[in-house]
């Protein structure tokens, strides 16, 4: 255990794979480790480098390994496949991993903070939330479209329709029918008003946060966007220029113009 220099470190839901090399490449250890054992099993080794693929715990595990002394590197998936040497299974996975950590020329993924990963989950809730909006939109417009109703785009259509579902005189829509849309109609207003939540929560997080406020001052960059972009970006310093950055988030060159250095973002 003492000459163990390089881990590679395959995470999963419950049972963790183990591959261990000293500081000339001998395997050192190869096991499993059960999640409930992974941090005790650390504490015993001295501090050493430790790669991980990221993934949507890895930056849990990252925080955690180096609270004990150890050096975590997390790496796209991507980048790790390369290295895997034989048929795919976990074993083989932690050695590529183990494998890939050490090279010269491996890109890493910056450790997020837990606030970080908390305003990326505003962020996604808020995202699937309205997803589900538009899907019971689209319902209540193919619903009522069965028995010849219709409304305009918009949201003043839908209030229309669902004028239309609240009122009982209205005997366009049987009575079946009528409970069901009502149903629905309670699902969106309960989804609007949980949106609404999660702006004020943006919002909130945005003004908590001074580089967040500084992407908002640059045109065309709002609240939402700005804290996505702190939320999603662990250390603006991993690009070296704002043209990298750009071309990371995706946008073309007349986009890309509007931005600032992506080291200035983060000073």
């Amino acid at each position: 255990m003492q000459s163990i220099s390089t881990i590679g470190l395959d995470i999963a839901k419950s049972v963790f794979q183990v591959h261990g090399v000293d500081t000339a490449g001998k395997v050192i250890i190869r096991r499993q480790l059960k999640r409930r054992f992974v941090l005790s099993f650390f504490e015993k080794l001295p501090p050493c480098l430790v790669g991980i693929e990221a993934c949507a715990s890895s930056h849990h595990w990252s925080r955690e390994l180096q609270a004990l002394g150890h050096t975590v590197r997390l790496m796209p998936p991507a980048y790790v496949k390369p290295y895997v040497k034989r048929q795919k299974n976990d074993s083989t996975d932690a050695e590529a991993i183990c494998e890939a950590v050490t090279r010269p020329n491996m890109r890493f993924v910056p450790t997020k903070t837990i606030e970080q990963q908390s305003c990326l989950m505003l962020h996604r809730v808020r995202h699937l939330f309205v997803r589900q909006q538009t899907a019971v939109i689209n319902s209540i417009r193919a619903y009522l479209a069965e028995f010849g109703i219709v409304a305009p785009v918009g949201r003043r259509g839908v209030e229309q329709l669902l004028e239309v579902v609240a009122d009982p005189a209205d005997r366009r829509v049987p009575e079946v029918a009528r409970a069901c849309l009502a149903a629905l109609g309670g699902q969106l207003r309960g989804l609007k008003a949980q949106i609404l939540e999660f702006d004020k929560g943006i919002i909130a997080w945005h003004r908590s946060n001074a580089t967040s406020k500084r992407l908002d001052a640059i045109p065309g960059v709002g609240p939402a966007l700005a804290t996505a972009l702190v939320a999603s970006v662990a250390d603006a310093k991993t690009f070296r220029s704002g043209r990298d950055f750009s071309a990371w988030v995706g946008l073309v060159p007349k986009a890309a113009r509007h931005l600032p250095s992506a080291r200035t973002a983060s000073s």
